[in-house]
C-alpha cells in the first residue's frame, strides 16, 4: 500500500502544464495497477481540441463547470457530479467553464507513463 498527495506530484515531472489546465497524474504505469488517475484542472475559459488514440479515459468532475463537444457538435455541459466517458478514442473538444475551472478525476487505461504532454498546437487535435 502507498499514499500520495496533489503536493507530492507537484516536485516531480508527474505534475504536467498541459496548455489549458494542470494534471497531477497520481496513480501511473509504473504503479503496476493497470489503469492511471489523474486529479485534472481545466481553465476556465479554455477550449482544447484532444483525442486518446491509444488511451481510454473517463473523466469524473468533483468541482467547477465546463463542458465537451463531440465531432456531431453535441455539446455535453459538465457540473460537478458528472461523468463523461471517452469510449471509443473520441476526438472532442474540451472547454473549462466561463467563469470557473473544471476539476475532473481521469482515469486512463491502459495507464499513462505520466510524463505525456498535449500538444495544443496542432489542428486534428491533440493526441497521445
Amino acid at each position: 500500500m502507498f499514499v500520495r498527495s496533489l503536493q507530492d506530484i507537484e516536485t516531480t515531472d508527474h505534475f504536467v502544464e498541459w496548455g489549458s489546465g494542470t494534471s497531477h497524474r497520481l496513480l501511473t504505469e509504473r504503479d503496476g495497477m493497470g489503469f492511471t488517475v489523474c486529479h485534472t484542472v481545466v481553465r476556465a475559459n479554455s477550449v482544447s481540441l484532444l483525442q486518446y488514440r491509444n488511451h481510454l479515459e473517463a473523466c469524473y468532475c468533483i468541482a467547477g463547470e465546463g463542458e465537451v463537444e463531440d465531432m456531431d457538435g453535441n455539446v455535453f455541459p459538465i457540473r460537478q457530479g458528472d461523468i463523461y466517458v471517452l469510449d471509443k478514442h473520441d476526438r472532442h473538444y474540451l472547454r473549462g467553464g466561463r467563469d470557473k475551472d473544471l476539476v475532473l478525476v481521469s482515469v486512463f487505461n491502459p495507464p499513462l507513463k505520466g510524463t505525456e504532454r498535449h500538444n495544443l498546437n496542432d489542428s486534428s487535435g491533440s493526441a497521445y
